[in-house]
């Protein structure tokens, strides 16, 4: 039995290995059929390397590529990956996807803005702020499944933490009240599911729906019925920008990470306080061993009950800030379903991070450089229907989960209610 495993476990892994160096050749076919073929010899790619608004930032001169050249240099780098990983291959594969991914993107810019000028440091600040309600979405799920408790509900959540945001931020002219108005109705919904999943241990999947539909239709009720009548109940203002000290003045990161609103600055924070606090603390370790083998941590002493309520409500004030972005962080008014499935996003993007705060936020980047990605190109004009541009990074997530990374594992109790013995 034990033959046949290990004959199995190289089998797979025998066909990972090609099927990574296939991947990586077809990656250098697409750059050469699609962007090395269309483009004219003579042409020049100009990145912009300054915010086009005023900025405290050093100014560094723009970066401008031969075109043509930097296709064909780029198509060789992924042809030659992908021949070493065939006939040789490399010991760990994750930094060549990472170079053969960052050769695509950067060779599908050059070729967007050929014979043309890009602000690529604009773009790259954009994809941050569209980000941001995704990696708070993805942090939500993170601590209500690493505790086994599948939060299905957060788009939800979001969705009423915007609504509240807008409403009690109009109504006492206070943007604080309204963040805070806003993570105190998304734990109410969160300690609803809660209740549901653990106490009478109703499906989790199907609780979290019934908030997402309750959710939807209380909030567009409200909205029709108030906030589209009084517009002076849906004019709650946004936080401003505020460029952090030193920090804003480092060419290039200065003005992609350093130049935003709080609620920002608060998911970086998040990203460190759950990264630190899931694995360096004892909290953190009662909540792994909580989604991993419950009934070993109550044989511990754990309380898998109390540690469950807690991060599923933890993870509903998180999803609370989320949503107040989309409103006092973002446009300044509430526009019904304004969420657009940025909760579902999250969620791909904890599984694809796997269940971890800075896997989660990488791929919340990914998503949100895909939004600003698919804007900017249609200012650019670049003959692509954008609904492709919109499919290319999920289309990426399930190549890149089902081949090449392989398959993401959740916690083992992940979705089970569990029976004190």
């Amino acid at each position: 039995m034990a033959v046949a495993a290990r004959n199995a476990e190289l089998t797979i892994a025998r066909r990972r290995h090609v099927g990574t160096g296939v991947f990586f050749l077809l990656v250098a076919l697409l750059i050469l059929a699609f962007f090395v073929r269309t483009t004219a010899p003579d042409l020049t790619t100009t990145f912009g390397l300054n915010p086009a608004r005023l900025t405290t930032a050093l100014k560094l001169p723009d970066l401008v590529l031969p075109s043509l050249p930097s296709l064909w240099f780029l198509t060789v780098v992924c042809a030659f990956l992908g021949g070493w990983q065939l006939a040789k291959g490399f010991r760990s594969t994750g930094w060549a996807l990472g170079v053969v991914a960052f050769a695509f993107v950067a060779a599908f810019l050059i070729w967007a803005a050929r014979g043309k000028s890009m602000n690529l440091v604009g773009m790259l600040s954009s994809s941050v702020l569209r980000s941001i309600p995704i990696a708070l979405a993805a942090f939500c799920g993170i601590l209500c499944e690493r505790a086994a408790v599948i939060n299905i509900a957060i788009e939800g959540m979001m969705l009423t933490g915007a609504f509240m945001a807008a409403w009690i931020g109009s109504i006492t002219h206070s943007l604080w009240i309204g963040l805070l108005a806003a993570m105190l109705a998304s734990g109410l919904l969160a300690a609803i599911l809660a209740v549901l999943s653990i106490k009478f241990k109703v499906d989790q999947i199907v609780s979290g729906t019934v908030i997402n539909i309750f959710a939807t239709g209380l909030t567009s009720y409200l909205s029709a019925k108030f906030l589209q009548v009084y517009q002076n109940l849906n004019n709650p203002g946004i936080f401003k920008p505020i460029p952090l000290p030193l920090l804003s003045r480092i060419p290039l990161i200065g003005p992609v990470f350093f130049e935003h609103n709080i609620i920002v600055y608060i998911t970086f924070l998040l990203l460190i306080l759950i990264h630190v606090m899931l694995f360096y603390t004892r909290w953190g370790l009662r909540t792994r061993a909580v989604g991993e083998h419950p009934k070993a941590a109550d044989t511990l002493g754990v309380n898998v009950f109390r540690t469950r309520y807690i991060n599923v409500i933890m993870g509903g004030l998180v999803a609370g800030i989320g949503g107040a972005f989309f409103t006092i962080g973002s446009v300044g008014r509430f526009d019904e379903v304004m969420t657009a499935g940025k909760g579902f996003i999250g969620l791909a993007a904890m599984i694809f991070g796997k269940w971890t705060p800075l896997g989660a936020f990488g791929s919340s980047i990914i998503f949100g450089f895909a939004d600003s990605l698919q804007t900017k190109l249609q200012i650019l004009q670049v003959p692509i229907p954008s609904e492709f541009l919109l499919m290319a990074p999920y289309l990426v997530t399930m190549i890149v989960l089902a081949g090449v990374i392989g398959r993401a594992v959740p916690p083992a109790a992940d979705g089970q209610p569990y029976e004190k013995q």
